[in-house]
């Protein structure tokens, strides 16, 4: 706990880094998160600052720098063969998106007793462009397709890629941002690293296309109305739809 303390930051603000717990308890019926994370912010470097990470293990610090830059390279690949599917310019995702907010963010599920009462992680779809993840052998992981939960069953040395609303609407809806969450159980605790990759609060996101289907925004106001009403699924994409 001393650690934990150390590193804490503000779990209410959707810009603090560092460790921060969900450990909530359910009430008047209502789902809430259970999980322990921490937060780097990792890119541009102007917001990297790894001693602001924990310095132990040794090279803690060297391995999470080195693999938000591997990250970074694979998903702005993956970005440019999503354009290129498209028929666009492989860099036209990418400029839209402009220069990524990467923020790595390490999940700890631990056993929890009454697992029908909480989620590890709520119903939503990621806010930003594309993020890329890596899980343990436990799952948790689950996807809403046709009406139903699907479990994403771990693959090691795998990473699973899901694509954000940011996406969705530069693409007009032609790929679409995946609606996930987190399940607990009462077993095995589980462990997860989500490598997220965002615009600028400053930057109006719109689409490539003709006629659009969505409005344009500006991410920042985005992000504010995700964290003021809650994500509840996509409906924060949804009220953008024309």
């Amino acid at each position: 706990m001393e650690e934990k303390l150390r590193y804490s930051c503000d779990s209410a603000s959707p810009a603090s880094e560092g460790y921060g717990s969900r450990m909530l308890v359910a009430s008047n019926d209502t789902v809430l998160d259970w999980r322990d994370y921490f937060d780097h912010h990792t890119l541009p470097l102007s917001r990297r600052n790894p001693s602001s990470w924990p310095d132990s293990p040794a090279d803690y610090r060297k391995v999470v720098a080195e693999y938000s830059d591997h990250m970074k390279a694979l998903a702005r690949e993956l970005l440019g063969l999503v354009s290129e599917s498209l028929g666009l310019t492989c860099q036209c995702i990418e400029n839209a998106v402009g220069e990524f907010y990467q923020n790595i963010t390490i999940s700890y599920y631990p056993l929890c007793p009454q697992p029908e009462l909480t989620l590890g992680l709520q119903s939503h779809s990621d806010m930003g462009a594309i993020t890329l993840l890596i899980q343990d052998d436990v799952g948790g992981l689950e996807v809403f397709n046709n009406g139903e939960w699907v479990t994403v069953n771990p693959m090691s040395n795998a990473i699973c890629v899901i694509l954000a609303d940011q996406t969705e609407i530069i693409t007009n809806g032609e790929y679409r941002s995946a609606q996930h969450r987190a399940v607990t159980n009462a077993g095995r605790a589980r462990l997860s690293v989500a490598t997220f990759h965002d615009p600028a609060k400053t930057r109006q996101i719109s689409p490539a296309f003709h006629p659009p289907k969505y409005r344009p925004v500006i991410y920042g106001d985005y992000v504010s109305s995700w964290y003021t009403e809650g994500p509840e699924g996509k409906r924060n994409l949804d009220a953008l739809l024309i």
